[in-house]
């Protein structure tokens, strides 16, 4: 029988404790909860810039700090949704952030699992794995997923399939591109987690759940609470707009943020795009659960760096009507014969 995983287990709630208790700034009263966030401005173009400045921003952020990451197993968690460029984290992003965990001591795996192809294709062709490449690192399409059960507000639990790697990390570190999304509005660092959940079953999952935006937001916000502790970086260099999250427009956002809460992150990012938390299906779960990290939650964030009124994002286009977010039969079907191509294959 499948062992089943449940929120919160025992060796990671002693690392979630103290993870969140190094967030608190020593200088302010108790009940005045402070998260560090990190926002910088970077140019879009200059991939040398980012890759010399991130080491600092993760710094900045608290990240070392918060957790203990000699000889802890992390798994880094790019977007590769799509072999579209504009549509997955950038490779400078990525490999600078894997190289700062590697000089931290950190044993680190790099995976995601598209819901159709998988993550190893999506790297090569967006150019991710050769920039993992002189680090020694390889993407990898998470598998092997173990049952995870997931206690929502209304009409839970239910069951999601996560993959292993994740389960038994010590710290997800979560790397979202800032995308519009047609179904959430926008897909951040909580979001881009649901790149845990196995392969084909996120489809079926979007396929039985996603008829209504705000149940599927609340077994997103589940999954984040049941995980390891995420910390976050956000690669908003250029971000995507009108739609998403693989066929939008490009946008000169020129952002990179860090914190070591995906959720205070999440926050900050739609005070930049001049949106409240809640403005999102998946934001309004978050406070509705009153999740470590956000303001609804007591929680406040520190702006180590720049603030969110501090970029320009006149133009920048969100969705106004979301669309369902259950997936097209033919596309499951077509997913699954490539799916059984490539296996024969290896």
């Amino acid at each position: 029988m499948a062992r089943l995983y449940k929120p919160f287990r025992a060796r990671h709630s002693e690392l979630m404790s103290q993870s969140l208790s190094s967030f608190l700034r020593q200088d302010v009263p108790a009940s005045a909860l402070k998260v560090a966030v990190a926002l910088q401005r970077f140019s879009p173009a200059d991939s040398g810039a980012v890759a010399q400045a991130l080491p600092l921003l993760l710094d900045r952020a608290g990240l070392a700090s918060s957790f203990s990451l000699r000889s802890a197993h992390v798994l880094v968690k790019p977007n590769l949704l799509t072999a579209t460029p504009l549509a997955c984290t950038s490779p400078v992003v990525v490999a600078a952030v894997c190289r700062w965990l590697l000089d931290q001591g950190a044993r680190v795996r790099v995976g995601d699992s598209p819901g159709f192809g998988t993550a190893t294709a999506v790297a090569r062709q967006t150019g991710v794995e050769e920039a993992l490449r002189p680090l020694g690192l390889r993407v990898e399409s998470l598998a092997d997923p173990r049952p995870l059960e997931l206690p929502l507000r209304r009409g839970g639990p239910v069951s999601f399939g996560v993959a292993r790697v994740a389960l038994e990390s010590d710290v997800i570190f979560s790397l979202p591109r800032v995308k519009a999304h047609s179904q959430m509005r926008l897909t951040l660092a909580v979001k881009n987690l649901f790149g845990c959940v196995c392969g084909l079953r996120k489809a079926l999952i979007h396929t039985r759940q996603g008829q209504e935006p705000d149940f599927f937001a609340d077994c997103i916000a589940a999954l984040w609470a049941g995980l390891p502790p995420v910390a976050a970086v956000a690669d908003g260099l250029t971000a995507m707009h009108v739609t998403g999250p693989s066929k939008g427009q490009p946008f000169p956002l020129g952002l990179l943020g860090a914190s070591p809460s995906a959720v205070a992150l999440d926050e900050a990012l739609c005070a930049v795009l001049g949106l409240p938390l809640a403005g999102t299906p998946l934001g309004a779960a978050l406070e509705r659960r009153e999740a470590p990290g956000c303001r609804r939650a007591g929680w406040q964030p520190d702006y180590v760096l720049a603030r969110p009124e501090d970029f320009d994002c006149t133009g920048f286009i969100l969705p106004d009507e979301l669309m369902h977010t259950s997936f097209r039969p033919w596309r499951l079907f077509k997913s699954c014969l490539r799916r059984l191509w490539l296996a024969r294959r290896k």
